[in-house]
């Protein structure tokens, strides 16, 4: 699984620069299709008639790992029964997948037991990448134009509260994104 690189370069603070990254210029040129990003947990769910058959969730590389060049993560089979992919496992249960074609689907698991549930969600869901994830029609593509627009830019997913950011989608199947709390001062908290 190939990581998705930030838009911009990044300082020694982590925050971003005013300064496209090599690569991602394609999305300053206004190529590129902006969706909602989603915060919650990156699953990948193989779906046969309606049915999930296996549930896996991404693994990051460790630092040691990341020290001998290893910088893309990968999925590992979530285990039902352990206490650490529980919340996961309650996101299929509650997801209804008639509608999803056979096949793999990379996915995030949201709810309100997963990543601090910014989008104040009632109940655990999977939403696939592929099928349901929101688009913006048109967003902001310089730094201050985005920084500006993370101060109220609305989940469309979950209106009422903060989109944590975007994600970019090249026609040609690049991928580039930008969140939120990427920016210098920026608020990470949903109003």
């Amino acid at each position: 699984m190939e990581k998705i690189p930030t838009i911009f370069d990044r300082g020694d603070d982590f925050k971003v620069l005013p300064r496209p990254r090599q690569g991602c210029e394609w999305v300053f040129a206004g190529e590129g299709r902006p969706t909602e990003k989603l915060d919650g947990t990156n699953v990948r769910l193989t779906v046969r008639s309606g049915h999930v058959v296996r549930v896996e969730k991404r693994r990051n590389p460790s630092k040691l790992q990341k020290q001998q060049g290893i910088i893309d993560g990968w999925y590992v089979d979530a285990d039902e029964h352990g206490p650490e992919d529980k919340w996961i496992f309650e996101a299929v249960r509650e997801t209804d997948f008639v509608r999803w074609p056979d096949g793999e689907h990379s996915a995030e698991a949201l709810g309100p037991s997963i990543q601090g549930n910014s989008l104040g969600l009632t109940r655990h869901l999977c939403v696939p990448f592929n099928l349901e994830i929101p688009v913006y029609d048109e967003v902001a593509r310089t730094y201050d134009g985005l920084h500006s627009l993370f101060s109220h830019l609305e989940s469309r997913f979950s209106p009422g509260h903060l989109a944590e950011g975007i994600v970019f989608h090249h026609p040609d199947g690049r991928r580039a994104k930008i969140k939120r709390k990427d920016f210098p001062g920026a608020s990470v908290k949903s109003r």
